[in-house]
């Protein structure tokens, strides 16, 4: 039996250029991850298409068992359409941790797409997304977290947050709740905006000139999506990656 291929109608793809879904012939198969109870799993993945016509898109299918803990942090940037679309359970007392970082100039579209099902009670997820437009690129970050009816005392944070460098630059940001649990914490938000003028200012009164300060600001922006790497290597891999993205270098 084929799968039925995503079109604009679905919420999920709502953002997808008309052209890119025109010429998708079948999605592909999701990876497949299972943590298993009491264990962590770790995954720091960089994504760059390099050709600007190239489609790449990654699926992940996250099962974490109880009390198992799933780290994910990601970095996308280059080429032409990006797609990173996440699918997790969590089981009781599971964590799922997530730090996806957005870079984009010329005409690239990024997307960040996750749903996270809290089944059972107990577990916790927090997910930190960062995206930066420049130029006529356009980034979108759609998280979605379900609560089911027994998944009492979950606790789920999503914050998602954009930069906007060049006016002619698109980011689309849509957190979504669905709760059917009465005892839990939830919180979801996103900001879009440019580089804070005072920040900038205060910079250049310290004697940084400003395209150096520009840089130092937009470092601390997407720096905050890997602030919860605790390996000090790979945290410092990921911001490195993300800065040299930023130049356009990597």
């Amino acid at each position: 039996m084929t799968a039925t291929l995503p079109t604009r109608r679905d919420e999920e793809w709502r953002y997808a250029p008309a052209e890119v879904l025109a010429g998708l012939k079948a999605l592909p198969e999701a990876e497949h991850i299972a943590v298993a109870a009491g264990t962590k799993h770790p995954m720091y993945r960089c994504v760059s298409t390099g050709a600007a016509s190239k489609v790449d898109i990654q699926r992940y299918q996250i099962d974490i068992a109880e009390g198992a803990r799933c780290e994910a942090f990601f970095l996308l940037t280059g080429g032409g359409y990006k797609r990173l679309d996440i699918d997790v359970t969590l089981a009781e007392g599971a964590h799922f941790e997530l730090g996806a970082v957005g870079i984009g100039r010329g005409e690239e579209v990024t997307e960040i797409v996750t749903r996270l099902r809290h089944v059972a009670p107990g577990a916790t997820s927090n997910q930190v997304m960062r995206g930066v437009a420049m130029d006529r690129a356009t980034i979108t970050m759609i998280g979605r977290i379900d609560v089911a009816k027994d998944a009492q005392k979950t606790d789920a944070a999503l914050g998602a947050k954009g930069l906007l460098l060049d006016r002619t630059a698109t980011i689309n940001a849509k957190p979504e709740l669905e709760i059917y649990a009465d005892d839990v914490k939830c919180a979801h938000g996103c900001a879009i905006g440019q580089l804070d003028d005072m920040a900038l200012f205060y910079a250049q009164q310290r004697g940084l000139p400003m395209a150096e300060a520009r840089n130092l600001l937009m470092q601390a922006f997407v720096a905050e999506a890997y602030g919860a790497i605790g390996d000090a290597k790979w945290r410092e891999h990921m911001t490195g990656y993300a800065e040299s993205a930023l130049r356009g270098t990597f």
